[in-house]
């Protein structure tokens, strides 16, 4: 129990099972290029959905006793909050990517191709960030309230923000890409790359890749200080945001047609990052009150003050799915009356469903 060899087996033996669930989706459902069906959507959907229900199943039985003993509760807990935050900032990011698909003209058939292997990228991308964000708290913990303050920030931005607004030709990296590799204007069936006067060249579909990839790294800066404010556990950090990355695929054909209508949840979504960032500022705003108190010679208060430097996890978890539901069920009771065009005009898009450089 809590040994090295038992977290170690933990870690292969989650990261083993998703990539054989990644292997059945795209080698035996998807091999061939296909339009995603709605009851296809659905059915994994659900599956993910099922499977990350389960795992945090585990973590409350035997697998969260053999890792964490008696706080297996705590850590269960912690997952499902994690996974409820991610999952539904994942679910506002599914509008940018129906923009980018719908700027670049992606091929229905091809879409789930492109999602696959950013999920793939982002796992990656955001393993190191865990990493790198839980060592520097370990070892710099005032940097907990920088995340603070920047997820107070960004929900108000979002509280407030206008419509998203895709521009994949002034992304900087976009731009560099397009400077350094040779990228064809059109699409070459399934492939990111093909051969053309005898040299090797990406299509258009490796650059919407890498538009997605860019686009999830931006929306990491946000999702993963906002699971830092429920724990700094690299394995629940871990795990949760990847049970959300992985429905985030499934999601977006089931969604894809109906997210606009849930105009509300972007104002749910920064009142939830906003109240994790105040969960995470809560401790120092504690000290400096109490501190105040002291000076002012109210001790017992300053006691009292103390004691709720804290919201529990259970509480926390509470007031995140609250907020939540009740900005879907705000969107479904007073939906837009007029919602502006998806689509970009003709002029701004690309010919022939190529890109500009």
């Amino acid at each position: 129990m809590h040994s090295v060899a038992t977290s170690t087996i933990a870690w292969v033996g989650f990261c083993v099972f998703i990539f054989v669930m990644l292997a059945i989706d795209l080698g035996v459902f998807n091999r061939k290029p296909h339009e995603i069906s709605y009851k296809n959507a659905a059915v994994w959907s659900g599956v993910w959905v099922t499977l990350a229900l389960i795992f945090a199943g585990l973590l409350f039985g035997p697998l969260g006793w053999e890792l964490f003993g008696v706080a297996r509760h705590q850590k269960a807990l912690e997952f499902l909050t994690g996974y409820l935050i991610e999952l539904s900032l994942s679910v506002d990011n599914l509008f940018v990517f129906l923009l980018i698909f719908s700027y670049f003209k992606v091929p229905s058939k091809y879409q789930h191709r492109v999602l696959y292997w950013g999920v793939l990228g982002a796992l990656v991308m955001r393993i190191a960030m865990i990493v790198v964000g839980t060592e520097l708290i370990d070892r710099f913990h005032w940097i907990i309230y920088i995340f603070g303050a920047f997820l107070v920030y960004t929900g108000v931005r979002m509280f407030w923000g206008s419509e998203t607004d895709i521009e994949p030709e002034q992304n900087p990296v976009v731009r560099f890409v397009t400077r350094y590799v040779p990228i064809t204007r059109h699409y070459e069936r399934r492939k990111f790359f093909t051969i053309v006067d005898g040299k090797r060249v990406g299509t258009l579909l490796l650059l919407v890749l890498i538009v997605v990839e860019v686009t999830d790294l931006v929306f990491a800066v946000d999702s993963i200080p906002a699971i830092f404010g429920v724990t700094t556990d690299r394995f629940i950090v871990y795990t949760s945001n990847v049970f959300a990355i992985l429905g985030l695929r499934t999601f977006y054909f089931l969604l894809a047609g109906v997210v606009e209508k849930f105009h509300y949840l972007k104002i749910g979504l920064g009142i939830v990052l906003s109240f994790i960032g105040v969960k995470m500022l809560l401790p120092l705003l504690v000290k400096i009150l109490a501190a105040g108190m002291h000076w002012s010679g109210y001790d017992a208060l300053a006691a009292r003050v103390r004691r709720f430097d804290d919201i529990p996890t259970g509480i926390a978890l509470g007031i995140v799915g609250l907020v939540l539901l009740a900005s879907v069920a705000a969107s479904l009771i007073w939906p837009q009356k007029t919602r502006p065009q998806l689509e970009y005009e003709d002029e701004n898009a690309p010919d022939n469903g190529g890109s500009r450089d």
